[in-house]
């Protein structure tokens, strides 16, 4: 298998961040982005998610909260806002 050269263009911090981190693993850089590069061939596609919303863990326990108290049948639900507003005590 003949090998070929990769040239690729970084911040000097997230590479020197990235080489540090792969030595604490006991990869290099090129064993480390050859890893990535198979795993994309074999994922056919990135091999992690992409995703645009990026919540802290406080914002993520929130909406799980939200989403268990909107399916448990012991939280009281209302169908309109006099309802809602007599229960809150307003």
């Amino acid at each position: 298998m003949a090998n070929a050269n990769l040239n690729i263009r970084t911040e000097k911090d997230i590479k020197e961040k990235a080489e540090k981190l792969y030595a604490e693993l006991g990869l290099n850089m090129s064993t480390a982005i050859n890893m990535f590069l198979r795993a994309s061939i074999r994922e056919n596609g990135i091999p992690f998610d992409l995703k645009l919303d990026n919540l802290n863990r406080q914002s993520q326990n929130a909406i799980e909260e939200g989403r268990k108290i909107a399916y448990d049948k012991n939280y009281p639900s209302y169908s309109n806002m006099d309802d809602l507003k007599k229960a809150l005590e307003l």
